[in-house]
C-alpha cells in the first residue's frame, strides 16, 4: 500500500493538504492591499459558480422521491439544525472564557451549517447504507442551509451578544441561492453537459474554497491573530469538536435504533447527521461575518472538517469489513 493510499484510508485526501498547502502559503506570502480585493472578488465569482453548477447537476426528482422515507429525513434534519447548535450553544457557554470571541463565533457557524453533500453519501456507500435516502438528505441539508444557517447564525449571535452583518441574508440569497435557482432552471439544457465533465464541477469547487482560504488566512496574518491561539488553546478547541461530534454520532446510533430505522437507515442517519459542510461553510462565513476575522471563525470549521473525515473514513471501512464478513457467512450458509 502507498503512502497516498494509506492516508486515504485515514480520511487524508490530496484536497486536504492543498487546504494545508494553501494556509502555508498565507503564512509566507500573504496577500494585501488591492491584491486581496482581487483575490476576494475572485472568490465571489467563484463560489456564485460553484452553486450554479451544484443546481445545474442535482436531480430535483431524487430529492422528492427521498422525501417518501420521512421520519429518517426528519431525524437528519433534527441532527444537523437543532442537536448540533444546542450542543455549541452549550460548550460556548462553559468555554467562552477561554476562547478568543472568534473562535467562540466558530464553534457556533460549525452547530449551525448544513451536511456535508460529496463525503457523507460517499461514506454511505461504502458502509453498505442507503445510498438514494443520502443523496436526498445531503441535498435538502444544504437547500435548507442556504436560508437557515443565516437565520439560526443571527439568533445564536444574538443571545451571546454578538452579531452578524445586517445584510448578510440578503447577500448569501444573492451569491448562493440566486445562482443554484438558475442553475435548476437551466438544469434541462446543461445538466447533462455538467454531469459529463465532473472536472469542472471539482475544480470550481476546490478552487472556491483554496481561495477564500487564502485570503481569509492570509488577513490573519497581516492583522498578527495567530499569535492569540496558544497550545492550550487549540487544544481546549480540538477537545470541543472532538466532543461534539462523538455526542452526534453516539445520539444518532441510538435514536436510529430506538426509532427501529434499518441498518442501511441507520447508516444515513450516522453521516447525513453529524457532518458538516466546509464547501458550504467556508462561502457562508466569508459573507456572514464580512469585515471581521474570517481566519478565526473558520478554523474551527476546518479542524471539525479534518476529524469527521478520520473519523468516518474509520467507521464506514469498518462497516464495510463487517458487512463482506455478513456476506461471506450467508454464501458459506447457502452452499452448505
Amino acid at each position: 500500500m502507498t503512502v497516498g493510499q494509506r492516508l486515504k484510508r485515514l480520511g487524508i485526501d490530496t484536497y486536504l493538504l492543498l487546504i494545508l498547502a494553501t494556509v502555508a502559503l498565507a503564512a509566507v506570502l500573504p496577500v494585501s492591499g488591492q491584491a486581496a480585493d482581487g483575490v476576494k472578488w475572485l472568490s465571489q465569482i467563484a463560489v456564485g459558480l460553484l452553486f450554479f453548477l451544484y443546481g445545474a447537476r442535482l436531480d430535483t426528482s431524487s430529492v422528492i422521491a427521498g422525501l417518501v422515507n420521512w421520519r429518517l429525513q426528519l431525524l437528519v434534519f433534527l441532527c444537523t439544525f437543532v442537536v448540533f447548535p444546542l450542543i455549541a450553544l452549550g460548550e460556548t457557554g462553559l468555554f467562552s472564557s477561554w476562547f478568543d470571541p472568534n473562535l467562540v463565533l466558530g464553534l457556533l457557524f460549525v452547530g449551525v451549517l448544513p451536511s456535508t453533500v460529496q463525503s457523507s453519501i460517499a461514506f454511505v456507500a461504502l458502509a453498505r447504507g442507503n445510498v438514494a435516502a443520502a443523496v436526498c438528505a445531503a441535498s435538502l441539508s444544504n437547500l435548507i442551509g442556504v436560508v437557515l444557517t443565516p437565520v439560526l447564525c443571527a439568533l445564536l449571535l444574538h443571545t451571546n451578544g454578538g452579531g452578524i452583518n445586517g445584510g448578510a441574508v440578503i447577500s448569501i440569497a444573492v451569491q448562493i441561492l440566486l445562482p443554484f435557482v438558475l442553475g435548476q432552471l437551466l438544469r434541462p439544457w446543461i445538466g447533462a453537459w455538467v454531469k459529463k465533465h465532473r472536472m469542472v464541477s471539482l475544480i470550481v469547487d476546490r478552487g472556491s474554497i483554496l481561495l477564500i482560504v487564502y485570503s481569509a488566512f492570509s488577513s490573519g496574518m497581516i492583522a498578527g491573530i495567530w499569535g492569540q491561539v496558544d497550545i492550550t488553546t487549540l487544544a481546549l478547541l480540538v477537545g470541543c469538536i472532538a466532543a461534539m461530534l462523538a455526542m452526534v454520532m453516539v445520539g444518532s446510533v441510538a435514536v436510529g435504533r430506538a426509532m427501529g430505522l434499518s441498518s442501511a437507515d441507520r447508516t444515513v442517519l450516522l453521516y447525513c447527521g453529524s457532518t458538516k459542510s466546509l464547501a458550504s461553510g467556508v462561502p457562508m462565513a466569508s459573507i456572514l461575518f464580512a469585515g471581521q476575522a474570517i481566519s478565526f471563525i473558520i478554523l474551527p470549521l476546518m479542524l471539525f472538517h479534518q476529524l469527521q473525515l478520520i473519523v468516518c473514513a474509520i467507521l464506514a471501512q469498518r462497516q464495510a469489513a463487517l458487512a463482506g464478513e455478513a456476506d461471506l457467512l450467508t454464501a458459506a450458509t447457502v452452499t452448505t
